[in-house]
């Protein structure tokens, strides 16, 4: 039987520098185990639960769910720590190292939601803070699919990743043709999905629209010589 792709939301993480933030999954990961990928992961049904007044959703893409989003920043947070919102006057939201650890486990034990993190800390998260890039699908094939919207966001002030080492093997910054450069070389493990979301990255960065799309036979033709998409 054909599995269901999941609805998930992967971050591309870029700073003042134009460099991605790139992670390595652990190999014992059933899914894509050692590849270097952005933060990301599933929805939770509780991505879609969250109280509007902390939500400014101006901008939101027709062709997105708030849940989209929300899965997005809570990824985000829950594997490196960054977090996206504001107080309500603009100023930027700076967590202890200890509240943020407690939360950030909170998150993985599916003990809060991120919606609840920003009543309590009154955080207001716009969404327009997240550059929609495009969607992909796992293909057919896969026995484990994630139908996957992409966005970039640029490293919010005065925070730096700090990689959730129970998730993540790797973390570094990089320039997108750097990680291009050492795929074609065999020094990086990349995936289908981040080579095409880094060739967009750079289109984008030379005044190219954001954009990414891939049919699944694209998909395929691409998964020849990478094993494990």
């Amino acid at each position: 039987m054909v599995a269901i792709p999941k609805p998930a939301s992967t971050v591309v993480l870029m700073d003042n520098e134009s460099r991605i933030y790139l992670t390595k999954r652990p190999k014992t990961m059933k899914f894509m185990g050692g590849f270097y990928v952005f933060p990301g992961g599933g929805m939770d049904d509780a991505d879609q639960l969250v109280n509007e007044k902390y939500v400014k959703s101006e901008s939101k893409n027709d062709s997105l769910t708030m849940g989209h989003y929300i899965a997005a920043a809570r990824e985000l947070f829950e594997e490196v720590g960054i977090l996206l919102g504001n107080k309500e006057d603009g100023s930027p939201v700076i967590l202890s190292k200890k509240k943020e650890l407690i939360y950030r486990n909170q998150l993985v034990n599916r003990e809060i939601t991120f919606g609840e993190i920003l009543e309590r800390e009154e955080i207001f998260f716009h969404l327009k803070c997240l550059s929609y890039i495009g969607q992909l699908v796992t293909p057919s094939q896969s026995p484990i699919r994630f139908d996957t919207r992409f966005f970039l966001v640029m490293l919010p002030q005065g925070q730096q990743p700090h990689p959730d080492r129970s998730e993540i093997d790797d973390a570094f910054w990089i320039a997108p043709e750097e990680a291009l450069d050492l795929f074609e070389n065999k020094k990086l493990k990349l995936s289908a999905p981040t080579i095409l979301t880094l060739e967009a990255v750079i289109k984008y960065l030379n005044g190219e629209k954001l954009h990414i799309s891939a049919s699944e036979i694209d998909l395929l033709k691409m998964r020849r010589n990478i094993t494990g998409f």
